[in-house]
């Protein structure tokens, strides 16, 4: 897969020719400027490289202003093959004055477990105040922005409904959009982005873990899915974000990407990312989807599958971002999918199979599968014992009329 591989005068030479920043109006009634300079060039023979990694493009709308960064582990600048800055430590660097730093779930340094409460702090390298934007305060307050002239968001995505990185994205915009504070959202690649599929979210079952009526997988760059956030007024009011987006250099959906750190702490590599889209339904279910091993999702099982095909016993233990795993101390057997070959699709049979396999039915979900879902119909279509081939056709209606929709926000081929 392609990876970072920045080299100092390539990169400067290539970010010399190629430019383009996405503008929207804040106000409710405008349409979309867009502003390319010129097209972007691509080639499977060049390196992709980030929004972050052309500062000369987005440093001048930083200057004398007062800025807060919404950022994590993966907000980095790539100087070489191994090297990297923090955006933020490059910022500062610069001279740019930051007042905050905003981090989503896992937190600023994307340490912390899944769902584990992430508190507010001070950045010991920095001295800059960090506010947690994942817990009870999802939403910058007002308080929070005074005094911010711009915000700059720059995490990697793996675009993903339940990836909650989206819902973190959308709750800034809305905050800034009712302050009257621009964003930029400094595009990364999608490692996911090659398809589009899953079951559409039902509003009545919006939560954190799905806040917009989109399929699981959606196809979409974090910039873009900012565009489309906009554009379809999913804001409170229909309220709109004065947003710009810093493109990617050398990227379309087609692209192979490898990313170059973990985006959290049990997604560790390129398999469990691609698998991860399929997998996580299990977290609304008795299923272990390997937090505790080294194979996080990239196996599942339960103590209570006994079928002569999951053959792939292991025992969750404590480990760095599951604290206390699910089954804990608990032999589990299922399927190592590690050597899979990688999709291009959400693999529902995994579900499917697990459930008709299951000693008692009665406990195999819980509450919390009907908000990863985003629809109840797909529990519903396991239980009445349809089959993976129609559950997977049932979806497809509406992912065409999703489609036509995203179609409107693409900024790459």
């Amino acid at each position: 897969m392609i990876s970072y591989q920045f080299k100092n005068t390539y990169f400067f030479l290539v970010s010399l020719f190629f430019f383009s920043l996405i503008s929207c109006n804040p106000s409710k009634n405008s349409k979309f400027k867009i502003t390319i300079l010129p097209k972007n060039e691509t080639s499977s023979t060049l390196q992709i490289i980030t929004g972050a990694n052309q500062t000369e493009l987005y440093l001048k709308l930083l200057k004398n202003k007062t800025i807060a960064v919404t950022a994590n582990q993966t907000s980095v600048i790539h100087k070489n093959n191994e090297n990297y800055t923090h955006l933020v430590d490059s910022l500062v660097s610069l001279n740019i004055q930051i007042k905050t730093v905003f981090s989503p779930e896992h937190g600023f340094r994307g340490k912390a477990d899944a769902g584990e409460k992430v508190t507010d702090g001070i950045d010991a390298k920095t001295g800059l105040p960090i506010i947690s934007l994942y817990g009870k305060n999802r939403k910058p307050s007002k308080e929070q922005l005074n005094g911010i002239d711009v915000v700059v968001f720059d995490i990697q995505d793996v675009g993903v409904r339940f990836y909650t990185y989206i819902s973190t994205l959308h709750y800034v915009m809305e905050a800034c959009a009712e302050e009257n504070i621009p964003v930029i959202v400094l595009d990364r690649p999608n490692p996911n982005g090659h398809y589009v599929d899953g079951p559409m979210l039902e509003t009545d079952y919006k939560s954190f873990v799905g806040m917009h009526p989109v399929p699981i997988v959606y196809g979409m760059t974090i910039g873009e899915y900012a565009q489309m956030i906009n554009g379809e007024k999913w804001m409170k009011n229909g309220i709109k974000c004065d947003l710009t987006v810093v493109t990617l250099k050398n990227y379309t959906h087609a692209s192979n990407y490898s990313l170059p750190i973990k985006p959290s702490p049990n997604l560790p590599n390129d398999i469990a990312i691609n698998l991860y889209p399929s997998l996580c339904l299990f977290e609304g279910t008795n299923v272990s989807v390997g937090r505790g091993t080294e194979k996080q999702f990239q196996i599942f099982g339960s103590p209570f599958l006994k079928n002569k095909n999951f053959t792939y016993c292991f025992t969750p233990q404590p480990n760095f971002g599951a604290k206390h795993p699910k089954h804990e101390n608990v032999e589990c057997c299922g399927l190592d999918l590690s050597t899979t070959k990688p999709l291009d699709k959400i693999n529902i049979s995994y579900l499917v199979e697990a459930y008709a396999s299951t000693l008692d039915k009665s406990t195999f979900f819980n509450k919390f599968f009907i908000k990863l879902a985003g629809t109840n119909k797909l529990q519903q279509q396991v239980e009445s014992g349809v089959s993976a081939e129609e559950i997977h056709q049932s979806w497809q209606p509406e992912i065409e009329e999703f489609k036509k929709v995203r179609v409107k926000y693409l900024l790459y081929e």
